[in-house]
């Protein structure tokens, strides 16, 4: 897909990995819709790069986890630029806690990281496909983690709520065909401020260091490299539904070849 004088939301753009895409999206030409739930002070630092790239950009406010933020993100994009081309769900939430801490985590917590990790791309998938359909040829990119491959990550509500995001993914694929095409990503350990705030610096730094000198490509993924898959799924994948890629610099392999048999 050429994204030239296209429209691209993406969700928790903010900061982060999605960020990077907004950036990188702007960099093909695409015009941005740029979604915060609280920091509007980073959308607005997101909005004026992608502007100096000779964009429109919009900004948004919009939980995930509401329908009808939701469908008013998507009808502001539509009242702006008249169609939508692809959208990036890349909003998500965590609650870092102990896997072995089953006490750690509530019924309530589970659907706090439900309602934004899995049913909130759900939400905006449904409120842009009648615009992609209209338009005969849209992507989204579902932004999982390697803790739904693996059951690794910052809990086991999380874990879960990627897994289940996967095989979403799955059945929008076949659901959405041949006008849609829906695939996802699955990131590992993505250095930033998200990360080592909810790790703490000491650990933060501990786990980069490892997957650095362990990992089979001794790399800890940065924002901008995450994006580079999300936007192949975007502008290089026509032929390419309900896929889910890898991107952890090989960490699951070696984590794979340590398990105790």
């Amino acid at each position: 897909m050429d994204m030239q004088n296209g429209v691209a939301i993406v969700t928790g753009s903010s900061s982060g990995v999605g960020a990077a895409c907004a950036r990188q999206l702007a960099e093909l030409g695409s015009h941005v819709a740029i979604n915060y739930s609280r920091n509007e002070t980073g959308a607005k630092a997101t909005q004026e790069e992608c502007e100096s790239l000779g964009v429109e950009t919009l900004v948004v406010q919009a939980d995930v986890a509401d329908d009808t933020q939701c469908r008013a993100l998507v009808d502001a994009t539509l009242e702006k630029w008249g169609r939508i081309d692809a959208l990036i769900n890349n909003a998500g939430t965590t609650k870092f806690n102990p896997h072995g801490n089953l006490d750690g985590l509530s019924k309530q917590d589970f659907l706090d990281i439900y309602s934004v990790n899995t049913v909130g791309p759900y939400q905006m998938t449904r409120a842009v496909v009648p615009a992609m359909r209209r338009g005969g040829n849209g992507s989204i990119v579902n932004v999982s983690s390697v803790a739904g491959v693996m059951g690794v990550g910052s809990s086991i509500a999380y874990a879960a709520s990627k897994g289940a995001l996967i095989t979403m993914t799955l059945s929008l694929a076949r659901a959405l065909g041949p006008q849609i095409r829906v695939n996802c990503i699955c990131p590992g350990f993505i250095q930033g401020d998200w990360l080592e705030q909810g790790l703490g610096s000491e650990a933060y730094a501990a786990a980069k260091q490892r997957i650095e000198s362990t990992s089979p490509l001794r790399i800890a993924s940065t924002p901008d490299q995450i994006a580079q898959g999300i936007l192949f799924f975007v502008t290089g994948a026509d032929v390419v539904t309900g896929e889910c890629l890898i991107m952890d610099g090989g960490t699951h392999l070696a984590q794979a070849g340590t398990v105790k048999r």
